[in-house]
């Protein structure tokens, strides 16, 4: 079982974004059993609350839409999960802040296939979490890749 954590600020628009994307690819694949899929936040703002109303949209439009709750971040979700994927260098940060003894483990999704940061679409429009949608897309590809049996 490949265990992967997707983290971004407040767990509403880019980590649950991410996860939904992975779990479409996998439910494509016939990989779900192989794999466990989480997402979660440096801050707890929107704990409890589903994912933004744009990034529902735009996960329906790909068929990648599933139940999300935000939640903040855990000690043991940096022990429990293999792989974890943040959005940007500022979440990066406050995660090895959040917890020194993991530094390290974390690294930038976009490192998969070239290197860059996500953007926060949340104050931007559907155009933003539809471009966000796509880098996602292809950096998750590339992990496949690399990672599926």
């Amino acid at each position: 079982m490949t265990r992967v954590l997707f983290v971004c600020l407040g767990n509403i628009c880019r980590s649950p974004m991410a996860e939904g994307i992975l779990r479409r690819k996998l439910r494509e694949r016939g990989l779900e059993g192989a794999f466990e899929v989480d997402s979660c936040g440096t801050g707890a703002w929107h704990e409890g609350e589903p994912a933004d109303p744009r990034a529902q949209a735009v996960l329906s439009k790909y068929n990648a839409h599933f139940p999300h709750v935000a939640r903040q971040v855990r000690a043991e979700d940096l022990a429990y999960f293999d792989h974890i994927f943040v959005m940007d260098k500022e979440n990066l940060w406050t995660l090895e802040r959040m917890f020194p003894a993991h530094k390290g483990k974390a690294r930038l999704l976009l490192e998969l296939n070239g290197g860059g940061e996500v953007p926060d679409p949340y104050y931007g429009g559907l155009e933003d979490f539809e471009a966000v949608y796509q880098m996602l897309d292809e950096a998750l590809e590339v992990f496949l890749q690399t990672q599926a049996p």
